[in-house]
């Protein structure tokens, strides 16, 4: 390791007034980091990690009091004026935000933006040689026809191609420190491999050290030298990579872990949820910021906040706990400090799935959407392929999970069941009960009692300006309950999903996401339905609470026996909640099974590609693993294809002969049973698979 860090925070602190008061993001933060290594800093939402990285670009509001040292080569940054710190950003320290589009700028070319960090720094340079550098950084990382990118906007990129335009933008000048905040979060996971494998390139060319920020600890196993564990704007443990995901030594960092689910097992055990919620931190009281959802808390923790102290035995590694010599010497891990009840046996336990009712049946189900130009009179000009042929079931009691890449169509198939019509081309039936146009009202106010839904915010579905009493109570009145019925079933549902009946009367607002996604699940449970159509219920939530939210549906379904239609980009996820999957690439679904089946033995090469690229959260596992690093991007849904529509991103297609490829471009693959002997039903469409 070098002797002298290129960059050494200590003591940071940084508030910011507000009107209910001051807000202390960050509290006591320490590191050094060296040249060439990675520092990865971790924590949930409000952590104080972005806070962290913006002090240290000096782009923190003007209501912002930062407090402490930074330095940069021995020099100390706090003390510097905005015109200094200018000189310093982008060209010794550079930063990826999280979501391009909004750091690059519309109206410019992604040419004119690279020149730009180019000649803020070099203005003697050329034309000539801005513009080989800017091709040099367009091939480094990874963009096809850097040419004529050049002279395209930021809209017209997709967003992994967006963050690959930030990593070039980042590295125009070859800085000593790369500050990545969130940088693959709002991608998906193919995505996310692609601009990971970007960033360790560009580390290597460099020689760079880099900040890397991320709630996702699979991520964070995979590209980080050492971690920093931050909670309520403090850090509360700091250690190596090894000793952080071996020997954990905060209850924290051991429910972080606990709480992810993991891709690359079969699911055995329950996640570990933290209670509550993270810290108001405004008015902070005294003592451990997490002693409130502590399993371990004693007295002393909710009146002495602990200082960063070195783990007995083992070197490098601090923690901020007043019970980590007893951690140490019984050795706990998050089974010991945590307790997480049993699930309930199902009410289909040991019921083989062919016994089962059908509760979804949909057949050869397709939906497009016109494209229009012109004026006042406006034409088709060719139309959006949203779910092409799908065909899927879902019985009594079981987790039908749809994943794939966004514009995949999984959101869209959801959708066009909720219409409780016929579909545009296709058939769906529900509880035996086909879906025409016309369906006497009656009926079909049973089939809405029937199927309820759970959207991916829950702060957009539920009305901010009603009570969660009027919220809970809406679909009941539409089905004709009495207010007494209405108001015990309200009072069932919010023990149900563990929140407190007295708290009805209170608004959305109030409420943390967790809780919110809890009422919205109670909601579409209000009437008693027998299957629940989920949208990406738990991706906007942190991994502590999303946990919980996984048990509970895990809980709900057991004790109703209703069954889950669930869309998910997050196969972890996927993997843990689900009892079978079918994976969907633009409108179709490639590949069908029982989820074990699928996750053990991927038969298609896309399903093998999207499993690849899930990060572990296991540092072993992430540095020897092999991935399949899907290259481009998924066509546009607009495209017509005779053959498959995957071949043109395929990894299997180059190892096939010229006979075999040209079967792949003029036939279109069906999904087929690939071993009719076996009893998962396991399907594919591929013709080698």
């Amino acid at each position: 390791m070098a002797s002298e860090p290129v960059i050494s925070v200590r003591d940071l602190t940084v508030s910011f007034a507000s009107e209910a008061g001051t807000v202390r993001a960050v509290r006591g933060m320490n590191f050094d980091l060296y040249p060439g290594k990675t520092l990865g800093i971790v924590g949930e939402s409000g952590s104080g990690k972005s806070v962290t990285s913006m002090a240290i670009m000096g782009l923190l509001d003007k209501n912002a009091s930062v407090k402490g040292s930074i330095t940069y080569h021995g020099e100390e940054l706090l003390s510097k004026s905005d015109l200094e710190m200018s000189e310093i950003r982008g060209k010794g320290i550079a930063m990826v935000f999280q979501d391009p589009l909004s750091a690059l700028t519309p109206v410019f070319s992604i040419g004119d933006q690279i020149k730009e960090a180019l000649v803020t720094h070099n203005p003697k340079m050329t034309e000539q040689q801005i513009h080989d550098r800017s091709i040099e950084l367009m091939n480094l990382v990874g963009i096809p026809d850097p040419e004529d990118r050049l002279k395209s906007f930021p809209h017209e990129f997709s967003g992994g191609m967006r963050q690959r335009v930030m990593i070039a933008m980042a590295i125009a000048n070859d800085p000593d420190v790369i500050i990545a905040d969130e940088p693959t979060t709002a991608l998906d996971v193919t995505i996310q491999a692609q601009v990971l494998e970007v960033l360790r390139k560009a580390q290597r060319e460099t020689g760079a050290a880099v900040i890397f920020i991320t709630h996702d600890l699979g991520v964070i196993a995979g590209v980080a030298d050492d971690i920093v564990v931050m909670y309520a704007g403090r850090p509360v443990e700091k250690a190596d990579v090894d000793s952080i995901f071996d020997h954990p030594a905060m209850p924290y960092t051991m429910g972080l872990l606990g709480a992810v689910p993991r891709s690359d097992r079969e699911r055995n055990s329950r996640l570990v949820p933290i209670p509550g919620s993270p810290m108001n931190l405004v008015n902070m009281p005294k003592g451990c910021p997490f002693a409130p959802r502590c399993p371990l808390a004693t007295d002393i923790c909710h009146t002495t906040e602990p200082a960063m102290e070195p783990v007995p035995g083992r070197p490098g590694q601090f923690v901020a706990c007043h019970r980590t010599q007893e951690i140490v010497d019984k050795g706990l891990t998050f089974h010991d400090v945590y307790t997480v009840a049993e699930a309930a046996k199902s009410k289909f336990a040991g019921i083989p799935r062919d016994e089962r009712k059908m509760v979804l049946d949909v057949k050869h189900m397709r939906k497009t959407f016109p494209l229009t130009a012109g004026g006042f009179l406006r034409r088709k000009i060719g139309e959006v392929k949203a779910v092409d042929d799908v065909t899927l079931d879902v019985r009594e009691g079981e987790t039908v999970a749809l994943v794939g890449e966004s514009g995949s169509g999984k959101s869209t198939t959801l959708m066009e069941i909720m219409e409780f019509k016929q579909p545009q081309d296709g058939e769906i039936e529900m509880f035996g009960t086909k879906l025409e146009h016309k369906i006497p009202r009656e009926k079909r106010r049973e089939l809405r009692s029937s199927v309820q839904y759970v959207f991916q915010d829950p702060m957009s579905s539920l009305d901010p300006r009603l009570p969660i009493y009027d919220i809970l109570a809406e679909p009941m009145k539409v089905q004709h309950y009495s207010k007494e019925q209405i108001r015990e079933r309200i009072g069932e549902l919010m023990r149900l999903v563990e929140l407190n009946p007295d708290q009805v009367d209170r608004f959305p607002t109030q409420f943390s996401g967790g809780q919110r996604q809890r009422i919205a699940i109670a909601r579409a449970l209000s009437v008693n339905p027998k299957l629940v159509l989920l949208d990406e219920p738990v991706s906007a939530l942190d991994v502590s609470i999303q946990a919980g939210v996984i048990n509970l549906l895990e809980d709900l379904q057991n004790k109703l026996g209703v069954a889950y239609l669930f869309v998910a980009h997050n196969l972890s996820v996927v993997r843990h909640i689900s009892s079978r999957v079918a994976v969907m690439y633009l409108g179709r679904i490639v590949e069908s099974g029982d989820t074990e089946d699928v996750f053990e033995h991927p038969l298609h090469p896309y399903t093998q590609a999207l499993i690849s690229a899930v990060p572990v959260p296991d540092p072993k596992a992430e540095r020897t693993r092999q991935r399949i690093v899907l290259q481009g991007e998924v066509p546009s849904p607009t495209e017509t294809f005779e053959g498959c529509p995957f071949m043109g991103r395929c990894p299997l297609m180059p190892k096939l002969s010229a006979e075999q490829q040209a079967r792949c471009r003029g036939e279109r693959p069906a999904l087929r049973p690939y071993d009719t002997s076996r009893p998962s039903g396991h399907q594919v469409a591929c013709h080698f698979a």
